[in-house]
């Protein structure tokens, strides 16, 4: 049978089609012979061929050029579903419409055809020619009898991976059908909470309440767990992950309908447990008129525009039709991967956008300038930066000419060029930081709260000592971590998962804010947007995480458990590493108590302290030049003066300070 099957396969399109008319036309004589046999029975039944011959010439005749108008013929079998058999339902009583006015007019009183038999003829059809197709789908799939294979208790093992699918309605039953089509796992039971359909049976499987998932899992044998219910709030689908985390089960669940509509995902993606669900917390709904107002028809630059933030900065800006969107960025391999995909949407949506990728470094002041000028720039996303913390205390120097020169840099630029609009991306570790990358970016923030006051500033290392006449709105957004950017924890513990562990968390107390990267992007750009001029924005990000709970949940989630004195035998231990050079137990949003609501319920609007122009300016000649220097004791000293609050905890690791100690 395996070989008819791929014998017929491999026909061409042309012979498959005239195999097809072939079988249909037997069909189609088959059913007005058993219309007859119904009606007048086997026993008394004169032969219909005999007698009433020229119709078993005409049914064909209008029944196969009618079937292939409708497309009956263009339909792939494998794929046959609820559309096609609709389409030959209408192809089926057209031609038996047409087929009893042929009977009416061509019919003498010798040869009476009864009235009846174009009904029977009609039903018969429908269930000939409808059920050849899902059997032969059934056949070409490598799937008979499929109705008893999915029926539950059923111990046949086809070594396919057992699932069951919780959310038994639209999405579930689409899930169901692509996971038989694909053959590489097996769907066994659904999950619903719905108590007006439990213990029923849906596309062959049976439903079961959430309360009876560990009966399901005895009769069934599920392995893992697909979430399809892209509809349930962040809130619900956390209550579902809390109840799912006590089985022995891998859950995993289907993307949404958004992101398949903007083309994130693919339909048949099946992805690890967003664990943005684990927070449970509900996107508050945008304001559109703060998303539009710096950038709808408007020319808006994004250095760092390959990194985490400043790519889904990008994809939102896109959405909101700037007239020209430049992405700057220092990595060629970054820049390139964003630029590709913002192509192909702008394609697939035909956006009148023009993407412009430029490569360049936030220290070269003289090229922003010119970008920013060339463009006639409106608005500038800030997010170039490096964020990685042990990273930066290693190298002290890098840090300070990229989140403060850098900084400098692309908002003078701005200045210059009399860019209306600039937003920083900033961090929660800029809040009494312990490490060299909070004290960088928050000295960063403290250079644009300088200059926003400032009407017309005598720019830094400018030797004309002209002013320049400022024009810019600048604002800060802080917010701390986001789930699944570059060096982000989350990536790393599914690839310690994968590799069966261990899961290494730097402290049992160690918390972290957290909040998904399309949500803190959408607020930078709504926070942005209400700026007066130096403002400071603190997100909302929610409660703290401790990472050692979350750890535990991702190994639960995983259909594993963990492996510690109480129990041994897990499957994936947790150790503790101590903390890295520069790192804090928790983090902070604000460095005071002063904070005032704003038009967005999301979005804080933070009162600090600022060190005026001039003063500052002096801070960052002797920072400069202790850089250059590489005194980092210096550096370190500095920092303290000029960031409130930071308080270093450690000795100074820089590679290059560390080298020159031991040398003689």
């Amino acid at each position: 049978m395996g070989n008819v099957r791929i014998h017929l396969l491999n026909l061409s399109r042309r012979q498959k089609r005239v195999l097809q008319v072939a079988v249909d036309i037997s069909l189609v004589w088959v059913a007005l012979w058993m219309a007859f046999v119904v009606r007048l029975g086997i026993d008394e039944m004169i032969n219909p061929v005999k007698m009433h011959f020229w119709l078993f010439i005409c049914a064909p005749i209008v029944a196969i050029p009618l079937f292939i108008r409708f497309g009956m013929y263009r339909a792939v079998t494998r794929y046959f579903g609820n559309d096609a058999l609709i389409t030959i339902i209408k192809a089926v009583s057209l031609s038996s419409l047409i087929l009893a006015f042929v009977v009416y007019w061509y019919s003498n009183h010798e040869n009476v055809v009864p009235r009846s038999i174009i009904f029977n003829y009609w039903w018969l059809s429908l269930i000939m020619i409808g059920g050849m197709r899902v059997a032969m789908r059934q056949y070409f799939l490598g799937d008979w009898f499929a109705t008893i294979k999915h029926v539950p208790f059923t111990n046949r093992d086809d070594g396919l991976s057992k699932v069951a699918i919780y959310g038994a309605g639209a999405a579930g039953n689409q899930l169901v059908a692509a996971l038989r089509m694909g053959r590489v796992m097996r769907p066994v039971a659904f999950i619903d909470d719905d108590s007006s359909i439990a213990d029923r049976i849906i596309s062959g499987l049976q439903v079961y309440k959430p309360k009876h998932i560990q009966q399901m899992i005895e009769m069934t044998g599920a392995q893992e767990v697909l979430l399809a219910i892209p509809s349930s709030s962040r809130g619900r689908r956390r209550e579902i992950l809390g109840l799912l985390e006590g089985f022995p089960l891998h859950v995993r669940s289907v993307p949404g309908f958004m992101d398949l509509a903007s083309g994130r995902v693919k339909v048949d993606d099946i992805q690890e447990v967003d664990i943005g669900d684990l927070l449970g917390r509900d996107a508050v709904p945008a304001h559109h008129e703060l998303l539009e107002r710096c950038i709808k028809g408007r020319s808006v630059l994004v250095t760092g525009a390959g990194g985490s933030i400043g790519s889904e900065l990008c994809r939102q800006i896109l959405e909101l039709r700037p007239t020209v969107l430049l992405l700057f960025e220092h990595s060629e391999f970054n820049l390139y991967s964003i630029l590709s995909e913002l192509e192909q949407r702008v394609g697939r949506e035909s956006l009148p956008v023009r993407l412009l990728p430029i490569l360049g470094s936030v220290r070269d002041q003289d090229k922003l300038l010119d970008v920013m000028k060339m463009w006639h720039v409106n608005t500038v996303y800030h997010a170039a930066a490096y964020k990685h913390v042990p990273m930066v205390e290693h190298n002290i120097a890098e840090g300070v000419l990229n989140n403060v020169i850098g900084t400098l840099n692309t908002a003078q630029a701005a200045l210059r060029a009399g860019v209306q609009n600039f937003v920083l991306i900033s961090t929660d570790k800029a809040v009494r930081p312990t490490n060299v990358m909070g004290s960088t970016k928050r000295l960063a923030e403290l250079t644009l709260q300088a200059l926003s006051r400032e009407l017309a500033p005598i720019l830094f290392d400018d030797e004309s000592n002209v002013s320049c006449l400022n024009k810019t709105r600048f604002t800060m957004v802080r917010f701390g971590n986001v789930l699944g950017s570059s060096g982000s924890v989350i990536p790393l513990f599914h690839k310690q998962i994968k590799s069966g562990g261990p899961l290494t968390v730097t402290h049992p107390k160690i918390t972290r804010y957290f909040m998904t990267i399309p949500e803190a992007a959408q607020l930078v750009i709504q926070a942005g947007s209400m700026g007066l001029g130096g403002d400071v924005f603190v997100l909302d990000m929610g409660e703290p995480v401790r990472i050692v709970e979350l750890a535990e949940k991702m190994i639960h989630l995983s259909g594993l458990s963990v492996r510690s004195e109480k129990n041994p035998h897990g499957d994936i231990a947790i150790e503790f590493t101590g903390l890295r050079p520069g790192e804090k137990l928790y983090e902070e949003l604000l460095i005071g108590d002063n904070v005032a609501a704003t038009l967005h319920p999301m979005i804080m609007s933070a009162n600090e302290d600022y060190i005026s122009w001039d003063i500052l300016k002096l801070k960052l000649e002797d920072l400069l030049s202790a850089v250059a220097d590489d005194d980092y004791d210096r550096v370190r000293q500095l920092l303290r003066d000029t960031v409130s609050g930071y308080s270093p905890d450690g000795e100074i690791v820089d590679w290059i300070h560390q080298q020159r100690r031991l040398e003689p």
